[in-house]
C-alpha cells in the first residue's frame, strides 16, 4: 500500500497540569506550567488522518516553526512507497540544518502519523502492523516522579505512587539524602530507578554512585554530562556496580550504535517522539537484541507518542517497563489511557494507534502563536 499526503498540519496544545504541590514545574530552566503537546496531523488522498507528536518541552514555537517551514513544504502532495525510504530521503534533504534535536523531533511525529495510517490502511492496530505474531497483553508501567529535592515529600509520592498500584519507581533527584527517603519509605522489594538527568561530572558521578550502592538501585540514567560523551560513560559502567541506563537524549539508530559500540550502558532508551519516530525506534531495538542489552523506552508524554511506545513495545519487547510521568493533567486528549490499572497499561486494540485525539481538548487547548 501507498499513502499520498493530502494535507499536512501541526497543532500546538498547552495543557495545565500540577505536579502536586503547590509550585510550578519546570522544564530547561523555565517554568512548565502545561504540557505542551505538538500534534502532527497527516491526511491520505484517500481521507485517512493519521495523528504523531513531536516532542517539544519548552521549545513548541520552535518546533512549530520548523515543521511548517522545513518539513511541510516537501511532503506535500508526495505519494509514499516506503515510510522508512522517505525518512531516510527527507533526512538527507535538510541534514545541513541539523538531525538531531527539532528537526529530529518534527521527524518523529511525522513518521508516528504515517505507521498510524498505514495500520488503518489495513485495518488492523499498530502493533499487529510492526509484528503480526504479536498479541495484546498488559503492560507494567513505573511511576517516573518529578525532582522535588525534599525527602519527606519525596517519601510521600513513593508512597502515593504505591497506592496507585506501581511496583515500580524512579526518581530525579541528584541528592543521596532523596534516594534514601524513597528507599526507607518503600522498603527493598519495590524496584527503584533513579534518573539525574545528566546532572553531574565524571568524578562526581563516581563518588556519589558508591555512596548509592547500597540503595539497590534497579538502574542509574543519563548520571554524566554530555550524554554523548559514551567513552565517559563506558569508563563509569566500569568502575561502578550499578547498571546504567542512557538514551533520551540520543538520536537515531546511528548514535545508539556508537552508544553501543562502546558497551555504555545495560538499559537502552529510545523516545519515539526524539528518536525519528517508529523506523529509527525499531532499528534500536534490533541493536538492542543483537547486543543482548534491555529496553527501557523513554515516553513521559501524553499525546500520539504515548500510544506509539504501547505499541512498540507490546509489538517487540512486551518485558519493558512503560515510563509514566507522575502529574496530573487538566484533561486527557484519550480518556483513562494515561492511567494505569494496578500500575499496569493496555495497549489500545482498535486500527493504528487504537485511539484518535479527543477533537474537543484539541478545541479547548490548542495555542495560536
Amino acid at each position: 500500500m501507498s499513502i499520498k499526503i493530502n494535507n499536512a498540519e501541526a497543532i500546538p496544545l498547552k495543557i495545565p497540569f500540577s505536579i502536586g504541590l503547590n509550585k510550578t514545574a519546570k522544564s530547561g530552566g523555565l517554568d512548565w506550567p502545561a504540557l505542551e503537546i505538538l500534534l502532527i496531523k497527516i491526511e491520505s488522498s484517500e481521507g485517512i488522518v493519521g495523528w504523531g507528536e513531536a516532542f517539544n518541552y519548552s521549545s513548541q514555537f520552535a518546533a512549530l516553526s520548523a515543521f511548517n517551514s522545513m518539513i511541510k513544504p516537501l511532503i506535500l502532495k508526495r505519494k509514499i512507497e516506503s515510510i522508512p525510504d522517505f525518512l531516510m530521503e527527507l533526512q538527507k534533504t535538510i541534514h545541513i540544518f541539523g538531525r538531531y534535536g527539532i528537526v529530529m523531533h518534527c521527524f518523529s511525529g511525522l513518521d508516528i502519523a504515517l505507521y498510524d495510517i498505514e495500520a488503518k490502511q489495513k485495518k488492523i492496530p499498530l502493533y499487529k502492523h510492526l509484528n503480526s505474531n504479536s498479541k495484546k497483553t498488559k503492560l507494567n508501567g513505573y511511576a517516573s516522579l518529578y525532582r522535588y529535592a525534599d525527602p519527606e515529600i519525596v517519601k510521600d509520592k513513593c508512597l502515593e505512587s504505591i497506592k496507585h498500584g506501581y511496583k515500580y519507581i524512579k526518581l530525579h533527584e541528584i541528592n543521596e539524602q532523596e534516594v534514601k527517603a524513597a528507599r526507607d519509605a518503600i522498603g527493598d522489594k519495590i524496584p527503584l530507578m533513579l534518573d539525574v538527568n545528566c546532572s553531574w561530572d565524571y568524578k562526581s558521578a563516581l563518588n556519589i554512585s558508591k555512596k548509592l550502592k547500597k540503595y539497590n538501585l534497579y538502574f542509574l540514567e543519563e548520571p554524566i554530562f554530555p550524554p554523548e560523551d559514551f567513552e565517559t560513560l563506558f569508563k563509569l559502567k566500569s568502575k561502578i556496580r550499578i547498571p546504567l541506563a542512557a538514551g533520551e537524549n540520543c538520536y537515531t539508530a546511528y548514535q545508539f550504535n556508537q552508544m553501543i559500540k562502546y558497551k555504555a550502558i545495560d538499559y537502552v532508551q529510545p523516545s519515539v517522539t526524539k528518536v525519528g519516530g517508529i523506523t529509527e525506534f525499531i532499528k534500536i531495538i534490533k541493536l538492542t537484541n543483537k547486543n543482548k542489552l534491555k529496553l527501557m523506552p523513554h515516553s513521559p508524554y501524553f499525546g500520539p507518542g504515548w500510544l506509539a511506545n504501547l505499541h512498540l513495545i507490546t509489538a517487540f519487547c512486551p518485558s519493558a517497563l512503560v515510563e509514566r510521568l507522575y502529574v496530573y493533567e487538566e484533561a486527557s486528549l484519550y480518556k483513562d489511557s494515561t492511567n494505569p490499572a494496578k500500575g499496569m497499561f493496555s495497549v489500545p486494540n482498535d486500527i493504528g494507534l487504537g485511539l484518535d485525539p479527543n477533537l474537543d481538548v484539541i478545541k479547548t487547548y490548542k495555542v495560536n502563536y
